[in-house]
């Protein structure tokens, strides 16, 4: 099995994932049941369907970036001015896309995958 570099990934927002906007951030809403029987049957009257959370500035500009055609590693390049070359940086920000991904926020494809 070859090893991808994380950098050379394309992170891909997932289609159930919805953005919405509170002031400069940016509030990413999923729906609180995969399935849309669930949400008939088990949500209680009066209660959003989504889930949101709310992104602070740097998570709102990483999710500003991912478009589906940038790698991990271009994204990176660009928040170096928004991040003001902060030392180490580029880690929190590797980080950040593997929790994206562990959440189910994103998708992360190999370079030379077929993407959606």
């Amino acid at each position: 099995m070859e090893k991808i570099n994380l950098l050379d990934t394309v992170p891909v927002r997932r289609e159930s994932i919805r953005t919405e906007w509170s002031g400069e951030c940016a509030v990413l809403a999923y729906p609180r049941f995969k399935r849309p029987w669930m949400q008939r049957f088990l949500l209680p009257k009066g209660m959003s369907p989504y889930i949101r959370v709310t992104l602070e500035e740097h998570g709102t500009a990483v999710w500003q970036l991912i478009d589906g055609k940038r790698t991990v590693g271009e994204i990176i390049d660009l928040l170096a001015e928004h991040f003001a070359h902060e030392a180490g940086y580029e880690s929190r920000v590797t980080t950040y896309f593997m929790q994206l991904q562990k959440d189910g926020f994103i998708l992360l494809y190999p370079p030379s995958a077929g993407r959606p």
